[in-house]
């Protein structure tokens, strides 16, 4: 299994980084992406990259809920760092309509500056979508047809928005713990998605999946999503765990970093 997404460098593992990442490889993890929240989550990104190399593999990016006034400087950061050096995407990015709206056209602004970087440096992007699906779609489409590609982090869509971000072209589904959740619809729209579409994620420590919600997530925690959806799609572990390694390892370029 590949985790497409987790904050394992996050505060809340500051005691206990190493056992995470031992947990997470005894439950059949072979990666995990780490997308990048702003400037201050970067050192500690950074490090944990650093100290699990051909494992962990950190993405470059500004989070739209820290889109504010200083946009422009936590711009250039993320310019610079793909500059300085190989980032595995760019992400995590897109818009949040959620928390606040106040910056809601600099999220656009930003949103579609870091989507032109990923074109220019041939990288997939990891969009975040709160509240605000038919926004992202619309800053989307001047990329239409023009190689983008990545993952639409934590869809909880219904058939229609799968089909709309699958007949875009070039993305896929993260899905996580959220599908165990008994109050979830996902279930029922994934029965009508082909699993070719599909990553596994957790976004650690966040959304933790059933039989631990309400616990801080991780990324071993990613087994019970492809367990989950073993049952959605009537079909085997093993197949799941097959089928969402290589539709991830189809968008992110692993063998960049050997």
């Amino acid at each position: 299994m590949i985790d497409t997404h987790s904050h394992i460098y996050d505060v809340a593992f500051d005691t206990d980084h190493s056992e995470v990442i031992q947990r997470a490889k005894d439950a059949g993890v072979e990666k995990i992406i780490l997308p990048n929240v702003d400037s201050e989550s970067l050192p500690q990104m950074l490090r944990l990259e650093k100290e699990n190399p051909g494992y962990c593999y950190a993405a470059i990016g500004l989070h739209p809920t820290s889109v504010k006034g200083n946009y422009k400087e936590e711009l250039s950061i993320v310019e610079a760092e793909l500059k300085r050096r190989k980032y595995i995407a760019i992400g995590e990015i897109g818009i949040d309509l959620y928390w606040d709206k106040t910056f809601v056209d600099e999220q656009i602004f930003v949103f579609q500056k870091q989507i032109e970087w990923a074109l220019d440096y041939d990288l997939p992007i990891i969009i975040h979508v709160r509240d605000s699906f038919r926004q992202t779609m619309e800053a989307l489409m001047p990329y239409h047809g023009k190689g983008l590609k990545g993952i639409f982090h934590s869809f909880t869509g219904d058939i229609d928005e799968a089909n709309e971000i699958i007949n875009f072209g070039g993305f896929k589904l993260g899905i996580n713990g959220i599908v165990t959740f008994k109050n979830s619809n996902l279930t029922e729209t994934l029965r009508q998605v082909d699993l070719k579409h599909i990553v596994l994620e957790t976004d650690s420590p966040y959304l933790t999946p059933v039989p631990y919600r309400g616990k801080r997530n991780e990324s071993s925690y990613v087994k019970f999503v492809c367990q989950k959806l073993s049952e959605v799609y009537n079909t085997t572990f093993g197949e799941i765990e097959k089928i969402t390694t290589e539709n991830a390892c189809g968008l992110m370029k692993f063998d960049n970093f050997s």
